[in-house]
């Protein structure tokens, strides 16, 4: 795992956050509750919980069995667990995902595998719905 260091120039652009602040390489395994506050990227295996004020990036070979809140999630790699994010989810081309989403937004390349179901509502909406709690940055209740 590494702090205060991109894996790959740009990444910092792609997730459109604060630049990446933590990484777990591939061959890392954890497992517990995770929370941050601006980009992360998983390359290894997580095990529990994520909470993210900015975003997740899960890479082609991370592997994922967590429920995920954050305000963006790019997958690349595999994730088994619930996902809702404020603002986007991204599923690229080699992603495999199962569970289900929640977002205003939502992308899938051609070559994603998913197979759960799908909500998406503006985030104000869900917000009053209770199914959605404001992160940093996000809409808020009045």
């Amino acid at each position: 795992m590494a702090f205060g260091r991109s894996k790959e120039e740009g990444v910092a652009n792609v997730a459109g956050g604060g630049g990446l602040t933590a990484f777990i390489d591939q061959g890392s395994e954890f497992e517990g509750k995770l929370s941050f506050k601006d980009t992360v990227r998983i390359d290894g295996c997580f095990t529990g919980e994520i909470r993210s004020e900015n975003t997740l990036i899960v890479g082609e070979s991370g592997e994922i069995q967590a429920s995920v809140q954050s305000k963006s999630v790019l997958v690349s790699g595999s994730v088994v667990g619930d996902i809702t994010a404020s603002q986007k989810i991204v599923l690229h081309k080699t992603a495999r995902v199962q569970g289900n989403l929640s977002t205003p937004c939502l992308a899938v390349e051609d070559g994603a595998v998913f197979n759960g179901s799908v909500k998406m509502t503006r985030p104000e909406a869900a917000l009053r719905e209770g199914t959605l709690k404001p992160v940093d940055g996000g809409p808020r209740q009045a």
